[in-house]
């Protein structure tokens, strides 16, 4: 006769678990239309005792691996990106020294090409270039802002395989609104330069820029509008919905698990607080074009999506995700570090001094938030290691000097060891032109995609197994 003393939600529905020394990966907590998933416990690994030691150790859950793509605009002042050195004898540039604290848990890489960034015969727009093959490898179709087509990018190669593993089949965030139509950059779709992620070769994976309807993705449960009117209401907090089915968790956790719960709470509590006290109008920043619900400041807004996709992680909810910290040719000023230019206009610097320092200030601000980002999954216990080193997480661009329109040599930062299969801590130069995609080839095995070639890739990156 089944017992009836522990109820919780696996992915495929409500589950009823007699052994008390178990609980399914897939394991929600659920209440009032949320599902919340958990990071990764030891109550999730088989029961030890009733296997061989060999056996334990082969069945004992392994930590997935996830990635991320992280995209910056207008490129960067290399003079100022560049390391001195190859291997691990190399001293960090002034705009990657944010990550010097984290070099044994990155690779720099140099020498990386997207070849269809370049006009190839198809005029200017390299800016509307620039994102959309920053994850394709493929050449943008031009057609004055009319019809699209380009190819699908690494992320949803990846969804496309692994994304029935997870909740979500990936995450894609961003900074800026997205704009699909009209012609943004010398006759290029404005969906070009809004969008990094395409499902297809004629349809960009729309991005969300509010914190709080990403949160709400994560979390949500497909309720309807009344519920969320209602929760809204009240103003509840995720945590008081699920608060049956955590209390029943807790009951059955050791001390560890306990403590990993506990903290994570605190994490997912701390996050709805932040994005609460964020939350600003359009009409109270009349100079920011932003939509209800968007943070004024952009190190706040940069730093409530990092946040979001950590929680994405953690809880395995997804295992890909993508963000552009800016669309295309963007020219957001960053006056928290002293830039009231646009960013666009100052990439065009004809190496002008001034103008070239304060894009490094930018550049150096975007670095600092991105360490910022990997420190925090570092902290995050998983497995034999943490959550850093079970991901792989790029930040980069697909122009290198915006001045020129350069597009070999990119700026382009690996950081995680993608389950143990990375060797981390070196600055690795590759030939010139090397394609970029044969690196996310080399990054979509060890998530587990089966994925033969994508864009322009001539095969597996060298030189990058531990």
């Amino acid at each position: 006769m089944v017992r009836h003393d522990a109820l919780y939600e696996s992915r495929k529905g409500r589950i009823m678990d007699t052994n008390k020394n178990h609980i399914p990966r897939r394991t929600f907590l659920r209440g009032a239309g949320t599902a919340m998933a958990l990071p990764l416990l030891d109550i999730m690994s088989p029961r030890m005792s009733l296997v061989r030691p060999v056996q334990a150790a082969a069945a004992a859950a392994k930590p997935p691996v996830r990635m991320a793509f992280i995209f910056f605009a207008n490129g960067a002042i290399m003079d100022q990106w560049q390391v001195e050195g190859e291997g691990r004898d190399y001293k960090f540039s002034p705009t990657l020294k944010p990550l010097a604290g984290l070099k044994d848990d990155i690779n720099i890489f140099s020498g990386l090409t997207q070849h269809h960034g370049r006009a190839n015969g198809d005029g200017g727009g390299d800016h509307a270039r620039n994102a959309s093959v920053f994850l394709t490898g493929c050449q943008a179709y031009k057609t004055n802002g009319a019809d699209i087509k380009l190819g699908i990018s690494v992320d949803q190669a990846a969804a496309d395989d692994i994304g029935k593993y997870t909740r979500l089949p990936s995450i894609e965030l961003g900074v800026d609104r997205s704009r699909n139509a009209g012609n943004c950059d010398s006759g290029y779709s404005c969906a070009y330069s809004s969008n990094i992620s395409w499902k297809t070769p004629t349809t960009p994976m729309a991005k969300e820029i509010n914190p709080r309807l990403a949160f709400e993705r994560l979390f949500g449960n497909g309720e309807d509008k009344q519920k969320q009117a209602r929760r809204d209401f009240y103003r509840q907090s995720i945590l008081d919905l699920v608060s049956e089915d955590a209390r029943k968790l807790q009951q059955r956790l050791g001390q560890s698990d306990r403590r990993k719960v506990d903290e994570y709470f605190t994490s997912v509590r701390e996050l709805e607080l932040r994005i609460q006290q964020s939350a600003v109008t359009a009409a109270e920043v009349p100079d920011y074009n932003v939509p209800e619900g968007i943070p004024k400041e952009t190190a706040q807004h940069i730093n409530l999506m990092y946040d979001i996709m950590t929680l994405a992680f953690q809880t395995d909810t997804t295992r890909i995700a993508t963000f552009m910290l800016a669309n295309a040719g963007s020219n957001r000023t960053y006056p928290e570090v002293g830039v009231t230019d646009g960013h666009h206009s100052l990439s065009h610097h004809r190496n002008e001094r001034k103008k070239m320092d304060q894009i490094a200030k930018i550049d150096l601000f975007l670095t600092e938030q991105y360490a910022k980002f990997l420190q925090n999954l570092r902290n995050i216990p998983e497995g034999e290691g943490n959550l850093l080193d079970n991901s792989m997480i790029l930040f980069g661009s697909a122009i290198s000097d915006g001045n020129r329109h350069a597009h070999h040599d990119l700026p382009i930062v690996l950081a995680g060891r993608g389950g143990g299969t990375i060797e981390t801590g070196r600055h690795v130069a590759y030939p010139k032109e090397t394609p970029l995609n044969n690196l996310f080839l080399s990054m979509l095995d060890r998530v587990g995609a089966q994925v033969e070639s994508i864009g322009d890739s001539k095969g597996r990156l060298q030189g990058l197994d531990s």
